[in-house]
């Protein structure tokens, strides 16, 4: 019993620091069509984003090639409140999957985090919204 306690007490304190960030999944806001809002977010490793549905036909997932090397990738499904926690430091790049052509595309910076590279493969909209998410547009 001691030894569960003492393993709750270690566990505890993180548990209580980690935030909770909310993404909204929009079909339009004042930054454009297809967005998330926000569209860049700076968290610290252990902290959980929450993607919610707020307007239908969204999801997150990750971009192949802009993740953290060793960090798992994720998709959630379709109008999905979906919930992740990063731990591994560096930026991820998401997308929802049917709207990425057009340019449905934002940042998380988790930790110190360097600018991603932006995939060859990106579409054209994707590539655009990226560089001025960079760009603090």
């Amino acid at each position: 019993m001691k030894t569960l306690l003492t393993a709750a007490l270690l566990i505890l304190p993180h548990a209580a620091l980690a935030e909770v960030h909310e993404v909204h999944m929009l079909n339009r806001n004042d930054q454009g069509p297809m967005v998330y809002e926000p569209q860049r977010l700076r968290i610290a490793p252990g902290d959980t984003v929450r993607f919610l549905p707020t307007q239908p036909g969204h999801n997150a997932a990750t971009i192949d090639g802009m993740i953290p090397e060793g960090a798992e990738p994720f998709r959630s499904k379709i109008n999905e409140d979906f919930s992740v926690t990063l731990t591994r430091p560096g930026s991820y790049g998401i997308k929802c999957s049917p709207h990425v052509a057009m340019g449905m595309v934002m940042l998380i910076e988790v930790g110190e985090a360097e600018a991603p590279v932006l995939p060859d493969d990106l579409p054209a909209r994707a590539r655009e919204r990226f560089q001025a998410i960079l760009a603090g547009d």
